[in-house]
């Protein structure tokens, strides 16, 4: 690779780390909130639901708008918004400016890692995109796990706002950089935006994540403004409406998402395989903390401090990971992967009131482990089968994707744990052995996606790269 692309790839896998970083912060930070503010639970929680739902709106759209602009325009754009919305983050006076604020932040957040993908796939030879997207699964999965750990330490010693006011240099620095550094890499070309398809991808996307956020919500016991099931149907509805007018936009090559990826069979059970590897994901991140807390009695700098060694774990081993992939395919990682994070969500079921803090961490860093010989392996298998016209389009819908595994994951965990939990205290239990006996409930569900995960794994297999795949030389 040329130093160019080099240092390209080095300020995008910055920000977005950066950015992703942010999406989990506010986990641990919302009772506070709630105090500054003076607003109920449900009030509070927009600023997550605003959050995923401008992802979910905006990721869709950027296939075309990975076309349209060039990689120096589109950059620009994504971390002046972030910083913008960081820095209103931290100046926030009333709840309203600050909902706003993380709403810019995600407009921003949501084109930049469909930007990384798409940059590796199109610029990093076939023989070293492993190692490289070893990198981008430091971002997508170690950024969200430490972000606890990271909101923990803050709260822990400053005020809220030091949440947003930490980051924003490392946003400017980042900003400028870019501005320098980073050059108009390959090229452009009209594509018209088709607004019914944007209206369509909004209402699906937005209204199946903001329903399966808030059946979590609402199986705990808080109101929500629109019913799920109201929520996830007009979702449903509205995405089989996009996915037949995609399917006849694309024959003029005209489609906002281009649905042809589907056609590989390496992308389709990738793409099915990296779904539930995110749904785990995030929904033991939901319930880790919930269990640290609630059950060990734990305060948030020590719950952070227990995730934070899986964290770690996933960064070190996903560019070891990327190596070996670029030796030897997918199938000898994705396998044994599976099954350790089948066996890790397994031993979860054994927690209870009485469990080792030590005996947490273990199980957790196993989790890890597991989840990064499947993320990475599975990204560029999946990407690496499409030709490079799709790259764009192939990127957009495992981003747009993964929000979906992300908010039906944490719905089904908290969900089941609710369910569980209410039952044992029906029984006459305690609240924290009910609480404990959810979770149980919750881990064995986990369990099961795990293992029928493990059983398409063996479907994987090592995709030949298309005809004119040879990244340009630079």
């Amino acid at each position: 690779m040329s130093s160019q692309i080099k240092i390209v790839l080095g300020v995008l896998l910055v920000a977005t780390f950066v950015m992703i970083l942010n999406e989990t912060v506010m986990g641990v930070a919302l009772p506070s909130l709630m105090e500054q503010f003076s607003i109920t639970a449900a009030t509070v929680q927009w600023l997550t639901t605003g959050f995923m739902l401008t992802m979910a709106v905006v990721i869709p759209m950027t296939g075309l708008i990975l076309q349209r602009f060039t990689t120096r325009t589109v950059f620009l754009a994504a971390i002046g918004l972030f910083t913008a919305g960081t820095l209103l983050a931290g100046v926030a006076t009333v709840f309203p400016m600050l909902v706003a604020a993380r709403v810019i932040q995600a407009s921003g957040t949501a084109v930049m890692l469909p930007l990384l993908m798409t940059t590796v796939m199109t610029f990093v030879p076939a023989e070293r995109r492993g190692r490289t997207m070893g990198f981008i699964t430091i971002v997508i999965a170690v950024a969200p796990a430490i972000g606890p750990t990271f909101s923990g330490f803050i709260l822990n010693n400053l005020t809220w706002r030091w949440m947003f006011l930490a980051v924003l240099p490392i946003a400017v620095l980042a900003l400028v950089l870019g501005g320098v550094l980073i050059k108009n890499l390959g090229e452009t070309r009209p594509v018209k935006l088709d607004l019914l398809s944007a209206l369509l991808s909004a209402v699906a996307f937005g209204g199946l994540i903001y329903g399966l956020s808030s059946f979590g919500e609402s199986a705990a016991g808080n109101h929500t403004p629109v019913p799920p099931y109201v929520a996830v149907g007009v979702g449903a509805a509205s995405l089989a409406l996009f996915v037949f007018r995609q399917l006849r936009l694309q024959r003029d090559d005209a489609a906002l998402m281009d649905l042809r990826p589907f056609k590989s069979r390496s992308f389709t059970v990738g793409i099915i395989m990296l779904l539930v590897s995110m749904a785990t994901l995030f929904g033991s991140l939901i319930l880790l903390p919930i269990y640290l807390q609630n059950v060990l009695d734990l305060d948030t700098l020590e719950t952070g401090l227990v995730v934070l060694p899986g964290g770690l774990a996933m960064g070190l081993s996903g560019p070891f990971v990327g190596r070996i992939f670029d030796r030897v395919g997918p199938r000898p990682l994705v396998i044994p992967g599976s099954l350790v994070l089948a066996g890790a969500l397994g031993l979860m079921t054994m927690l209870d009131q009485d469990s080792a803090v030590w005996f947490v961490v273990v199980i957790h860093v196993m989790l890890s482990l597991g989840l990064s010989s499947l993320m990475t392996p599975l990204m560029t298998s999946s990407l690496g089968a499409l030709p490079m016209e799709l790259y764009s389009h192939g990127s957009a819908i495992m981003s747009t994707l993964q929000q979906v595994a992300g908010a039906a994951g944490t719905a089904v965990f908290i969900t089941l744990m609710t369910t569980g939990a209410t039952a044992s205290i029906e029984s006459g239990a305690t609240d924290v052995t009910a609480q404990a006996d959810g979770i149980h409930l919750a881990f064995l569900c986990g369990t099961g996606m795990a293992l029928v995960a493990a059983a398409a794994a063996f479907l994987v297999k090592k995709a030949d790269a298309p005809a004119g795949d040879a990244a340009p030389a630079h």
